[in-house]
């Protein structure tokens, strides 16, 4: 049985990451709030816990502002890897997971990297981002608002204060159930953990457009002479497709292209490079079918940028 997991993190940062034993911790966890919705998204259950710091002993500045917790609050709490551990127990087998933008489930498995725990997969993970579904369902699609914002937008009563773990992710909760399944097929994928293997690599159709997240690359070089990455091909009729743009960047991580399919139109292809947490190179493309003025403002802006990449 799915349970959707909507979940909150409040953490706590140093002046500077602590690197320990190769890994990495930017934000140490000091608070886990999660509410666990049915399939029908009738709430059945809460956590809430506290973390006492192991890492990061003083309140930064900035999160100081941000959380309602003090130091001495945390140390009532537990470790992270004991807390850590009860939190995914009480998540139970096959967990849906929710959050109000991309960044808790990420730093949550960081977190268990370096405090020696167990990764929750050994590739990406499917979750929703509530912050991105809300945006697609009930605005523009592309802005990304503060929480408390939607709350107001949608005339939530503020019965419980922000900036607490359980009380955001009920709030994050609240606003998910009003979310049709239409808008639940628009998945994302957290990639602190990157597809090694062709078998691992997400190729995923939308409604409007393809995602595919690749396996990694020792180089960038690798990267633009892969044919499978670099190729236009359409990816509703799979068809190989003449390029109208030819791939061009205007900072050598983006590459953009348009190329055209006789069946559906225009295709515009977005190619972006990025950093595994290995330090290799893996990518993240998109495709999607653009009208024809689209397609004129896609080469303005390519003889725009080799004019300058010229000068």
């Amino acid at each position: 049985m799915k349970n959707y997991i909507i979940f909150d993190l409040e953490w706590n940062q140093g002046d500077a990451p602590v690197v320990e034993n190769g890994k990495t911790l930017n934000f140490e966890i000091v608070e886990i709030g999660a509410v666990k919705l049915n399939e029908k998204k009738e709430k059945i259950g809460e956590f809430s816990r506290l973390i006492r710091p192991q890492v990061f002993k003083q309140m930064h500045r900035i999160t100081g502002k941000l959380i309602h917790l003090t130091m001495e609050d945390l140390e009532s709490g537990e470790p992270f890897t004991d807390v850590a551990d009860e939190f995914l127990k009480w998540c139970g087998e096959d967990p849906q997971f929710c959050s109000w933008g991309p960044l808790d489930l990420t730093e949550f498995q960081r977190n268990l990297d370096f405090f020696g725990m167990p990764l929750l997969s050994d590739r990406p993970i499917a979750f929703y981002d509530v912050q991105k579904l809300y945006s697609i369902a009930f605005d523009d699609g592309k802005s990304r608002k503060a929480l408390s914002t939607v709350v107001d937008e949608m005339q939530m009563d503020k019965d419980i204060p922000f900036h607490r773990a359980l009380a955001d992710a009920e709030y994050t909760a609240r606003i998910f159930r009003k979310l049709g399944d239409k808008v639940l097929q628009r998945v994302s994928f957290d990639t602190y953990v990157t597809p090694k293997t062709r078998k691992q690599e997400i190729k995923i159709t939308f409604d409007n457009y393809f995602k595919y997240i690749s396996r990694e690359f020792d180089s960038k070089e690798d990267i633009l002479e892969n044919i499978e990455i670099m190729s236009t091909k359409c990816y509703l009729c799979h068809r190989n497709i003449r390029r109208k743009v030819k791939w061009f960047t205007p900072n050598s991580k983006h590459y953009y292209s348009v190329a055209y399919c006789e069946l559906h139109g225009f295709m515009k292809s977005k190619v972006r490079i990025k950093k595994a947490e290995n330090g290799r190179l893996y990518v993240v493309k998109t495709c999607k079918f653009i009208q024809p003025e689209d397609v004129e403002a896609m080469k303005v802006k390519q003889r725009k940028i080799k004019k300058r990449q010229s000068d």
